[in-house]
């Protein structure tokens, strides 16, 4: 496993607010784009100051553009956030650097742009592959579009992912198989495919507590899930993370370092990191968060240092998102916690007989989901760590509901 850094870079302005979303995106008028870059290298810049790379001989493995609506950045920016992050960095010669970007055609005539800026990699915000489900979604692009912009990012990237939702108003399990049978003919080594969830505070959960939205059942939702994972693997693109399906050498290196609890800088508004065993949080406003920067130099609005049963709390629940799942010796050099103390024995065993965990002795000692185990994400958390909490400062390793909450496949929630 990688022991690279991850940058994660925040763009927070979209044309238009998504439904759905519950991610740190405004709609702005106009931005000061000059400001706007001069305030993220600093903000880089503090943060670089204190991961002392150059030291420890790490190198920077990921950049990765989020947002918000990065795709609609000048290109000119991109470069010089690349060309100042390999300044403060020393960077991996393989290195990925990632743009997420929606299939627009303003945005896409632009992608040649982006790639000579040094992107190497775009994740396109597809998200159906129907016109109808498109507009119930939100989105500012039709099918037309969305294929042309497709077409145009594998001619300008060496690598191309997209998103996908399932699990929509009105969807049936046919429906999905037809339309993930036609997302799979494009040739594209990476696909995140995700169940429509009810995020509070969207116009979605406005509509669903008034009873004027309704998804698919529970079981036609597992059968969704479930079916996913079949067409992907037998098109060469096995599930590596619950949502992502990739060829084996274009999973995504940045999202590993997530999901495996690396070392991640974030900056931006509202942007997480994981850096030296300290957690650090941005102003989430763009604006408080600008003003921030050019105070103080940077727009943290927390740091704090993690403890090791909260450490083991984070990387049981990214963990278990993959399906090589958790290594024991990586686990313990990540968290200062065993494995086998972060988890619950007997609820460990007892998961395993029911089917839902892998055999200790089949994986090597890992902690791995099986496939029925990872409709049942959150559920198997909550199981290996209760016990085992109370032992680790007052219990803090159990994840809370809010760090659960939007990070399981959405299937089944019960044993």
């Amino acid at each position: 496993m990688s022991a690279d850094l991850a940058l994660y870079v925040h763009w927070p302005f979209c044309i238009t607010k998504c439904p759905y979303c519950d991610f740190n995106s405004h709609v702005r008028e106009g931005v000061d784009q000059k400001r706007w870059l001069t305030a993220l290298l600093a903000d880089m810049r503090h943060e670089a100051a204190l991961t002392g790379l150059r030291r420890t001989g790490q190198t920077l493995g990921s950049i990765f553009f989020g947002g918000g609506t990065p795709s609609l950045m000048p290109p000119a920016t991109v470069a010089a956030i690349i060309e100042e992050a390999q300044r403060l960095w020393p960077v991996s010669q393989d290195v990925e650097i990632t743009l997420e970007a929606n299939p627009s055609s303003v945005e896409a005539a632009r992608f040649g742009d982006f790639a000579a800026a040094g992107v190497n990699r775009v994740s396109l915000g597809l998200q159906a592959l129907d016109d109808s489900a498109l507009k119930l979604l939100g989105r500012p692009h039709d099918l037309a579009q969305g294929l042309a912009a497709l077409d145009t990012a594998q001619r300008n990237f060496g690598r191309v992912s997209f998103d996908l939702i399932h699990t929509r108003p009105g969807q049936t399990a046919a429906d999905w198989e037809a339309e993930l049978a036609r997302a799979l003919s494009f040739g594209t080594g990476h696909i995140s495919a995700y169940q429509l969830t009810i995020e509070p505070g969207t116009r979605f959960h406005a509509l669903f507590a008034k009873g004027l939205l309704t998804l698919p059942g529970e079981e036609e939702a597992t059968e969704m899930f479930e079916m996913t994972g079949a067409m992907c693997e037998a098109a060469g693109l096995p599930l590596y993370e619950i949502s992502n399906h990739a060829r084996p050498a274009e999973a995504s290196r940045h999202n590993r370092a997530y999901w495996t609890y690396g070392d991640y800088v974030g900056i931006g508004p509202g942007a997480h990191g994981r850096r030296n065993r300290t957690g650090t949080l941005r102003l989430r406003r763009p604006e408080t968060w600008l003003k921030a920067v050019e105070t103080h130099g940077h727009g943290l609005e927390a740091e704090e240092v993690i403890s090791p049963a909260t450490a083991a709390g984070e990387a049981l629940l990214m963990g278990l998102r993959l399906a090589d799942g958790i290594e024991p010796g990586h686990f313990l050099e990540r968290t200062g916690v065993a494995l086998d103390v972060a988890v619950d024995g007997a609820a460990r065993r007892r998961l395993e007989a029911m089917g839902y965990l892998a055999p200790a002795d089949a994986v090597a000692g890992r902690l791995v989901a099986t496939a029925a185990g990872r409709t049942l994400t959150n559920r198997l958390i909550l199981e290996l760590s209760a016990a085992s909490a109370a032992g680790l400062n007052g219990g803090d390793i159990a994840p809370s509901s809010a760090r659960v909450v939007g990070l399981t496949s959405g299937t089944g929630e019960s044993i």
